[in-house]
């Protein structure tokens, strides 16, 4: 049972740890974790993110728990090797954050990419016969070349995505939105240059976000220890969101990695890469 325990759980830092690619399984393990710190009262969260991006939807409610957290408790978020795109999108749930100099974080934006197949399809003789029940059910279907119309949606969708992520962020970091959209463009910084865009508060290591969450708690910063919650990935398995029947590349920071996605059906993830 928990409830015996409450007391020792408020002399602790709560921690949870986002690694590789935000998706459904760290959603679960990450809103089961919010919930358990709210129902044991701890003081405080340091919230360790590591992670090159992830799925619009995914991303968008651990912010809005974290966010929900942040009236109750501080949440201090550090930002590890990389913490692009989604990473910076559920670091925006957090009260103050911390990174590296050299951390690699920014890749504000959303990107929508599909693969058209058909000269390859033709020269081997493949054709397909699509019966659908309207003109854009097979929207970025990979036999063909999208119309016109179709790429009208497309980014109306996309910008409108968009416009939400540019919203957390100005909201998160009390900037104005035309500040956020001056370097919002889906560019990479450093830590070093995200401090002074007023993207992170401090610059430093983990552990110094771990001393600066136990002095907002009022806790010792020399004694204080920290509970980490939810399971943690390990190997190659950390970057993968699903195993799934298509291959696709999504841009992670500055390099391209190969993943095996999981897409329930759709022609291809909207990803924050």
């Amino acid at each position: 049972m928990i409830w015996p325990f409450k007391p020792r759980f408020r002399k602790q830092i709560a921690r949870i740890e986002v690694t590789g690619a935000i998706a459904g399984s760290t959603r679960k393990q990450v809103l089961e974790a919010l919930k358990t710190i709210e129902e044991r009262k701890f003081p405080v969260l340091l919230l360790r993110i590591d992670s090159p991006g992830g799925t619009v939807g995914d991303s968008q409610e651990i912010y809005s728990a974290l966010k929900r957290l942040r009236e109750k408790i501080k949440i201090v978020a550090s930002y590890g090797n990389i913490s692009a795109s989604g990473g910076v999108y559920i670091g925006m749930g957090a009260t103050h954050i911390m990174a590296n100099p050299g951390t690699i974080t920014g890749s504000i934006g959303v990107i929508l990419r599909g693969n058209n197949l058909e000269q390859l399809l033709d020269k081997i003789g493949v054709s397909f016969k699509v019966i659908k029940s309207g003109p854009y059910k097979d929207i970025l279907a990979f036999d063909r070349q999208l119309t016109e119309p179709e790429q009208t949606i497309l980014q109306d969708l996309i910008d409108s995505s968009y416009e939400q992520f540019v919203q957390a962020v100005a909201e998160g970091r009390n900037l104005a939105v035309e500040t956020v959209k001056s370097f919002a463009d889906g560019r990479i910084f450093t830590g070093q240059q995200a401090m002074e865009l007023g993207l992170v508060d401090r610059l430093g290591t983990e552990e110094e976000a771990r001393r600066w969450a136990a002095e907002l708690a009022g806790l010792d910063p020399e004694k204080t220890q920290c509970c980490t919650l939810g399971e943690k990935k390990g190997g190659w398995t950390r970057f993968l969101p699903g195993r799934g029947q298509i291959s696709s590349k999504i841009a992670a920071g500055t390099d391209w990695l190969e993943f095996e996605l999981s897409t329930n059906g759709l022609p291809l993830w909207m990803y924050r890469p």
